[in-house]
């Protein structure tokens, strides 16, 4: 087994980062652009689309976890983790694709087509993405070194959402001859494709080092009780929730809300760009931009300092986007620039600090749930992306939006509220559910060490 200090690879970083570029082409494509999809090509009714949104998270507090501990009890010459990135590599791949594939059904059966996929997707998702997150954790046993892992792992998240930016929007007008419901089924078919061939890569180029022993008396109400009894966790499963209802808001709306309170259009802004495509764009840079300071901020300030102070201050620059004028389109662009900036490291510090908490679970209680403590923290994420998704549609419907109609007073302050003030008040709460993280640097360095010296014995 490996010492607490040796260092990873740069080929196996990178390898490991594609795996969160492939899952970003989906993770941001969906939340980017699903409710758009299912409200505008769809024609799906706002509040109905978003129940949707939410109605299968029921499914995914079953499924998460089951993956959970399905991961951490998988003993294969290849790992506990790593062979799930070539087993589900095709499925989620055409998962993604079938979601957006626009069938000519009714309109009932276009909401059945679209529960069944969406179900469907997610499944896929969680399938591949819970052994590829708690991967994370098995690949070296120093928390310097998982940081530096995670870093590199949310520079290719955000590598595959800055791919969503630039090329989505424009692909979808390009391949469909203008004609959204002929685009978004080819374009996705193309991001099935390089989603599937990156995860690949990801399995190629990478190893699992860390092999503690398995409790033959180990039972998963054991594994489930023990992460009960983990005050970390519960609250970085608390902040998770928090964290991405916030975004999703974000996500959810941008494009409409560019649309119908700025009056956007979908021609050429900047090179090939419209300004939808502009603003995600830029925003991906200075996300992409942030994730590069992730290092300096977890050595100057230590994990948990750095991020509560972040998502401080990332609540307020998000708050003061309810202060712009409809013709602010300009002034949006900068403040969505420095936001992002802000938000940029905490992904990946959020990630390392979940390998951080499944060293605890295992020094505290003997057990090493690495796949369940990821899984549970997946659920809470999605679930919070859900009730995110699922606000804009009811805040939505009740408004009496309907996609490509002018939109009156009531609607427009709607998509104004719904922008800034509802992720701002969110992000502003996570930092406080933060404060309550306990975890510091200095007991984490005493865990390390005892858990490298039980290993060793």
């Amino acid at each position: 087994m490996s010492a607490p200090d040796t260092k990873l690879p740069l080929r196996e970083k990178i390898g490991y980062g594609m795996g969160d570029t492939a899952s970003n082409l989906f993770f941001f494509g969906v939340n980017a652009w699903i409710f758009f999809y299912y409200t505008e090509v769809c024609r799906i009714a706002p509040a109905t689309a978003g129940t949707l949104l939410l109605l299968p998270r029921l499914w995914d507090a079953i499924s998460d976890p089951l993956m959970g501990v399905i991961a951490d009890r998988t003993r294969t010459r290849l790992g506990s983790y790593r062979p799930y990135l070539l087993w589900m590599a095709v499925p989620f791949g055409i998962a993604g694709y079938l979601t957006f594939a626009n069938p000519g059904f009714s309109a009932n059966g276009k909401l059945l087509y679209a529960y069944i996929t969406y179900v469907f997707l997610m499944t896929a998702y969680t399938a591949i993405n819970v052994p590829y997150s708690a991967l994370m954790g098995v690949m070296s046993p120093s928390p310097a070194e998982r940081t530096s892992l995670s870093t590199f792992r949310f520079i290719g998240a955000f590598s595959g959402q800055l791919i969503m930016s630039i090329t989505f929007l424009p692909l979808v007008l390009a391949l469909g001859g203008g004609d959204k419901g002929v685009g978004f089924p080819r374009a996705m078919a193309v991001m099935a494709v390089l989603a599937t061939v990156m995860f690949l890569a990801a399995f190629a180029t990478t190893r699992e080092r860390v092999r503690p022993q398995v409790e033959k008396s180990a039972t998963i109400r054991g594994d489930f009780l023990s992460l009960l009894r983990n005050r970390p966790w519960l609250v970085m499963v608390a902040a998770a929730i928090l964290t991405l209802s916030a975004a999703a808001v974000r996500w959810t709306i941008t494009p409409q809300y560019l649309k119908y309170y700025f009056n956007v259009d979908e021609g050429p802004y900047f090179l090939f760009l419209d300004k939808i495509s502009f603003v995600q764009t830029t925003g991906s840079l200075a996300f992409i931009a942030g994730v590069f300071l992730t290092g300096f901020l977890g050595r100057r300030y230590g994990k948990r300092g750095s991020l509560i102070a972040l998502t401080f201050m990332n609540g307020i620059t998000v708050l003061a986007l309810f202060l712009i004028p409809r013709d602010g389109y300009h002034i949006l662009v900068v403040l969505n620039i420095i936001g992002n900036l802000i938000a940029g490291p905490t992904p990946a510090l959020v990630w390392a600090i979940y390998t951080d908490v499944a060293d605890y679970n295992e020094w505290k209680s003997g057990r090493r749930v690495t796949g369940l403590a990821f899984s549970a923290a997946m659920f809470a994420q999605k679930l919070g992306i859900s009730i995110g998704g699922s606000l804009c549609g009811w805040m939505l419907g009740r408004a009496g939006f309907t996609p490509d109609q002018p939109a009156g007073d009531e609607v427009v302050a709607s998509f104004r509220f719904i922008a800034s003030i509802v992720p701002g008040v969110l992000a502003i709460s996570n930092g406080i559910v933060l404060l309550a993280y306990n975890l510091t640097e200095e007991k984490l360095a005493e865990i390390t060490r005892e858990l490298a010296a039980r290993r060793a014995e």
